[in-house]
């Protein structure tokens, strides 16, 4: 998709230093962090929600989650825990249209974070 932000990180038209990389997803931190630990986990293909997944592309989830766990080894809380958020729609929080996980940790996360 051509004005999608997540769609020129993949291509390489913005700039990112990849923290985990597959041939599927790819994982970044955050610009904004909310968290010591702010990772973001893409597909590589252009799939707007979580509601825009399908039996032909739900190969995805499974790599996104292997992603995640990638990712918390990564940035070492796998032991200490994390939040894993994906927002979904406009109601859901999501302002970039493009499926996306956020891992979120690196302290004791209160209940009113995303």
């Amino acid at each position: 998709m051509e004005d999608c932000i997540f769609c020129k990180i993949v291509k390489g038209d913005i700039p990112s230093i990849p923290v985990y990389e597959t041939e599927t997803v790819l994982a970044f931190d955050d610009i904004h962090p909310m968290a010591p630990v702010h990772t973001i986990i893409i597909p590589k293909e252009h799939v707007a929600t979580l509601m825009d997944v399908t039996a032909a592309n739900s190969g995805l989830l499974t790599d996104l989650t292997q992603a995640v766990q990638e990712v918390a080894r990564i940035k070492g809380i796998e032991r200490s825990g994390f939040r894993t958020v994906v927002n979904t729609l406009k109601d859901g929080g999501q302002v970039i249209f493009h499926l996306h996980i956020h891992v979120l940790g690196g302290k004791q996360l209160s209940d009113d974070m995303g």
